[in-house]
C-alpha cells in the first residue's frame, strides 16, 4: 500500500515542479525578449540575385516496351 501512496506522491511532485518550472520559464522568457529587442541593432542586408539555368529533370519513369525483362519476370 506504501508504494501506492509514494507512486501518488511522486506523480504529484513531478507534475508541480514542472508546472512551477515552466511558469517560471515562461516569465524569464518575456524578460530576456525585451531585453534582446533593445540592445541588438537590426541590419538589413543587401538583396542578392541569382542567375543559373536548371539541369533538365532525368527520365525516371520507364515503359514496359523499354524495360524487355520486365516481361520476363512476369
Amino acid at each position: 500500500m506504501i508504494d501506492r501512496l509514494f507512486t501518488a506522491a511522486l506523480t504529484f511532485c513531478l507534475l508541480a515542479g514542472g508546472t512551477a518550472a515552466i511558469g517560471s520559464a515562461m516569465m524569464d522568457y518575456d524578460q530576456r525578449a525585451a531585453a534582446l529587442r533593445n540592445a541588438r541593432p537590426v541590419m538589413v542586408l543587401p538583396t542578392v540575385t541569382v542567375i543559373g539555368k536548371r539541369d533538365p529533370a532525368p527520365a525516371v519513369a520507364r515503359s514496359e516496351s523499354l524495360e524487355p525483362s520486365a516481361k520476363v519476370i512476369q
